[in-house]
């Protein structure tokens, strides 16, 4: 791979072509508002609710476009990917519609009901180390053996432009927007928002969000090189992955800030979520609101487009209950 495919992004006019693609696929996820929230806040917050969307996140945007993408030839062949979580699923489903075959690389200590979730659509899981070497290895094996088409996570430009559709249908039905917040992990997500809503309002701000215990892209956007994890952990699990070079070229390019919230902030946030609009909310899709209640951004008085990225949460181990 060149230097050059490792930082190709899609354009706005990829990500609206992928709105079409994947139209019949996904949900078109509702965008609420909660008047107690924006007085916590002191902004006027609309929240683009992907934990509504399939599979629970917005994982089935990117995974539709790249799965259908590719040629027939290569479809034929079947997909892979490596995820512990959304992406598998997604991956998974996207897959099933297609009616091709997938393998899905999973750490061996991945939570059951994970594991089952991707089991349910179909796909065929291949058991990795907890390592990122073990992880490559399962995958390359798996690669040679069927010839399947490997789809990363975030490192991949159809992925960022399927990801990058949440916005355009979030700033169609909020045009009036004068920010955008989105979290932050391997930052597929945050790179396709900040390229279609820069794309379609250069003057709206655009705001990465992730947990200080994993402050990675954060350290990252401000260095210019990608940042290792930091060894502690965040409850926001699907946060814990660092950038690729892809990822943080797109968003040092488009985003004005990336900022970090404590996990206090998260898990409040998330309780505020839960109780006052009554939506179950994962632990990452509650960073953007932690880091607006802890005034990581200058968003007094400002109308504001939160994305929140999924909602598939254990419900026996919420973090507010005894033992979560």
């Amino acid at each position: 791979m060149t230097g050059a495919d490792r930082l190709a992004v899609p354009d706005l006019a990829a990500i609206r072509e992928a709105a079409a693609r994947i139209a019949p696929h996904v949900h078109r996820t509702p965008v609420l508002t909660c008047a107690s929230i924006d007085a916590e806040v002191g902004a006027s917050l609309r929240f683009k609710c992907e934990n509504f969307q399939r599979i629970g996140a917005f994982k089935a945007r990117g995974a539709s476009n790249a799965v259908y993408s590719l040629p027939e030839a290569l479809a034929r062949r079947g997909v892979l990917t490596h995820s512990s979580g959304n992406h598998g699923a997604a991956l998974a489903y996207a897959a099933q519609r297609r009616g091709i075959a997938a393998w899905i690389v999973m750490p061996s200590n991945s939570a059951k009901v994970k594991i089952e979730n991707v089991r349910r659509l179909g796909a065929t899981i291949r058991y990795s180390g907890p390592d990122a070497a073990s992880r490559a290895a399962v995958c390359a094996e798996v690669e040679r053996e069927t010839g399947a088409t490997m789809i990363h996570p975030f490192d991949n430009a159809a992925v960022i432009a399927g990801q990058g559709t949440a916005v355009l249908e979030l700033l169609a039905d909020a045009p009036e927007l004068d920010a955008v917040v989105a979290p932050c992990g391997g930052g597929g997500l945050l790179s396709g928002t900040s390229i279609a809503a820069r794309g379609l309002s250069p003057s709206i701000r655009i705001w990465g969000a992730e947990p200080a215990n994993a402050d990675d892209a954060s350290r990252s956007f401000r260095s210019g090189h990608v940042e290792p994890l930091p060894a502690k952990t965040t409850i926001a699990d699907g946060l814990r992955t660092p950038l690729a070079e892809r990822t943080l070229a797109a968003i040092r390019a488009n985003a004005d800030a990336l900022e970090t919230c404590s996990e206090e902030a998260i898990v409040r946030a998330m309780r505020m979520m839960f109780e006052r609009m009554k939506i179950v909310v994962e632990p990452s899709g509650a960073v953007p609101l932690a880091c607006l209640l802890e005034r990581r951004y200058p968003a007094a008085g400002l109308r504001i487009g939160v994305i929140v990225s999924g909602g598939n949460v254990d419900l026996d181990r919420l973090p507010w209950q005894d033992g979560g």
